[in-house]
């Protein structure tokens, strides 16, 4: 019983601490590994927040905030491209051409969905969700410009994938 109300050694204490202080910064290390790759191609994109894309992202929550708007569809515009370099790096059967097949591959599909879905989404469904934020009426003018600013965050996305993708494609590549 006596020994029970005794405190644990010291050193089970510091080395829980140091096994709880590991796990948060292997937490931390993802989520900054997560987010990178968008908040790069944010900051690479930025001219485009000069155009009619500042209305949209004026009008997405939290409304009449341009900054966090903007952060937040960046990074949710490099969600497909994160998890198809997961998928290729948990399925494909060793490191070399089959990395670098599932690179170009997300590459590819990563820029179609940016490309040519997301300004779909932007000038066909916002709208119908109530959200109303191009004040020239969604003309041509509109999707043009969305297309070339998708086709932008996709090159931006796709330059660092296909230099991997070549360099493990070569032999003895990594």
């Amino acid at each position: 019983m006596a020994l029970a109300l005794l405190p644990p050694p010291a050193s089970v204490s510091l080395l829980a601490i140091s096994a709880v202080a590991d796990s948060v910064v292997g937490w931390l290390w993802t989520l900054a590994l997560l987010l990178f790759p968008g908040l790069v191609a944010a900051g690479l994109c930025v001219p485009f927040l000069a155009t009619r894309c500042r209305a949209l992202f004026r009008a997405l929550p939290p409304a009449g905030r341009v900054l966090p708007s903007y952060i937040g569809v960046s990074i949710g515009l490099s969600v497909p491209y994160i998890v198809g370099v997961v998928l290729t790096v948990a399925f494909a059967a060793e490191a070399g051409p089959a990395w670098s097949e599932g690179f170009l591959t997300t590459a590819l599909f990563g820029g179609v969905l940016v490309g040519f879905v997301a300004p779909a989404v932007a000038v066909a469904g916002l709208p119908r969700l109530g959200v109303d934020w191009d004040p020239t009426g969604y003309g041509y003018s509109t999707w043009i410009l969305l297309v070339a600013a998708g086709l932008w965050y996709a090159v931006v996305a796709a330059v660092p994938l296909v230099a991997l993708a070549v360099g493990m494609a070569l032999p003895g590549g990594y």
